[in-house]
């Protein structure tokens, strides 16, 4: 029993929250927290407000737990030795190095406690480390600040390009800008210089560069891109059809791009799926980019590996549904992209949480049978009563464990979930929407006397 009998109430009845708070208590260590700040920040300097008090003020707010960072100041005021004027300005100038380093953190925190319970999954290709990148655009604030004040324009506070670990299930890296304008191209330099031997890059046509592909290649890595209308290339041989998917035909033949300045030349795969219907652009078929030897993987497979990119795009669905990490409240750009990389970092605690379920009641139940809504309504019900009737202290233990006692301890904590309080109940399949009657400004329509006319047919 790695527990203490102050929480067994809460295990009986609650497990989850429990699992999440202990998740949180381990990437979210003020030390840690501190030492990070320390060891990244350029310019911001901590006087008296720690930078673990921000990050937990905060995370109130990406929690849900409080509706501002106001009302968050206002119910710890007595333990922050500062104003909340002075919290703002704090936010206001968070360092985009700072928010990354964050997220980059959580995952060296939560990668080795995942390796201790054996839930990272096979590789998608193996013999290779896949990683999906992909952009997030954060939607638009409110006009608070003043400059804002005289426009009607939508303020874009910034962009952020995300890094998922596959097998891990876990957000990797995240680089950032302030400029909302920004084309997500902007930051693929930066993206390059963490690209390592043995990797496998997947990303949607909007990172297809030739500086890019030409990068990894020499890193002895691997890519799947979507080939952008930007990259021509030279066509070698002709196009062959050598099997089909489930979306489409696929074909295959060679191509030759040539690298700006230098003029090498690098030979790859380009592998065209022929949709069995046509794409939200009108697409009957793309065109994906690689360099990963037929030895390795088959046109079929490289297909199959682009279309799995959409695992990122659940990742972000998650985020948005499950925490607040886009505060409309918070015009400044690097306040607003502060919050988005706790946002970041709380989906990494969650899937924590999530591999020591599927450690206990099998991954495939999880992913088909377990639904992350129930989970989170879970955390957000019991959260505050649990945080009162469970000091601080006891919660301390969790950001010390060893890995291996961790992962113990989120197992035993599994063994007591009844999944059935937790089941996803799935939709049926889309419908196309009814044609609706002409838009009239102003117009209305008694609900009562419609339905009326339904039951009386």
């Amino acid at each position: 029993m790695l527990l203490s009998r102050v929480f067994e109430p809460f295990l009986k009845t609650r497990p989850v929250c429990v699992m999440a708070r202990c998740a949180l208590e381990r990437l979210l260590d003020a030390d840690r927290l501190n030492d990070v700040f320390d060891e990244t920040a350029q310019a911001q300097y901590t006087h008296e407000l720690l930078f673990s008090t921000l990050v937990e003020l905060m995370s109130e707010v990406v929690l849900g737990k409080q509706p501002s960072v106001h009302a968050a100041y206002q119910s710890q005021a007595a333990d922050i030795p500062v104003s909340v004027t002075a919290v703002y300005r704090k936010l206001d100038r968070m360092e985009l190095g700072v928010s990354e380093a964050l997220v980059r953190d959580s995952f060296r925190r939560a990668e080795p406690v995942v390796r201790k319970l054996r839930a990272a999954e096979a590789s998608w290709l193996p013999g290779y480390q896949v990683r999906i990148l992909d952009g997030l655009h954060l939607g638009a604030t409110e006009h608070r600040i003043e400059e804002l004040r005289r426009t009607w324009a939508a303020p874009l506070p910034g962009k952020a390009m995300v890094v998922f670990d596959q097998a891990k299930g876990l957000v990797r890296d995240v680089f950032l800008t302030e400029d909302g304008h920004a084309q997500e191209r902007s930051l693929i330099g930066r993206v390059l210089e963490t690209v390592e031997r043995g990797e496998l890059w997947i990303a949607d046509r909007n990172f297809c560069t030739l500086p890019l592909m030409f990068a990894i290649d020499r890193q002895q890595a691997g890519f799947v891109l979507r080939q952008h209308s930007t990259i021509k290339g030279r066509l070698i041989g002709r196009r062959r059809r050598v099997g089909k998917t489930e979306t489409g035909i696929v074909y295959e033949q060679a191509i030759a791009v040539s690298e700006p300045g230098s003029g090498e030349e690098l030979v790859l795969r380009r592998v065209t799926v022929e949709l069995k219907t046509p794409t939200r652009e009108g697409n009957t078929e793309i065109h994906l980019l690689s360099n990963v030897p037929v030895a390795a993987a088959s046109a079929e497979k490289l297909a199959e590996l682009y279309r799995n990119r959409w695992t990122i795009e659940r990742v972000f669905f998650e985020i948005e549904r499950a925490f607040e990490s886009e505060i409309s409240t918070l015009g400044y750009p690097a306040a607003a992209l502060f919050a988005l990389c706790l946002g970041l970092l709380a989906y990494n605690a969650v899937a924590l949480v999530e591999a020591a379920i599927g450690c206990e009641h099998g991954r495939e139940t999880v992913r088909n049978e377990v639904s992350t809504y129930y989970l989170s309504l879970e955390i957000r019900q019991a959260w505050d009563g649990m945080q009162i009737a469970i000091p601080p202290k006891h919660w301390r233990v969790f950001a010390t464990q060893s890995d291996e006692d961790f992962a113990a301890t989120l197992r035993e904590i599994a063994r007591r979930m009844q999944l059935a309080r937790y089941k996803k109940h799935r939709r049926g399949p889309k419908k196309k929407p009814p044609q609706k009657t002409k838009y009239k400004n102003g117009g209305h329509v008694s609900t009562a006397k419609l339905i009326a006319e339904r039951t009386s047919r």
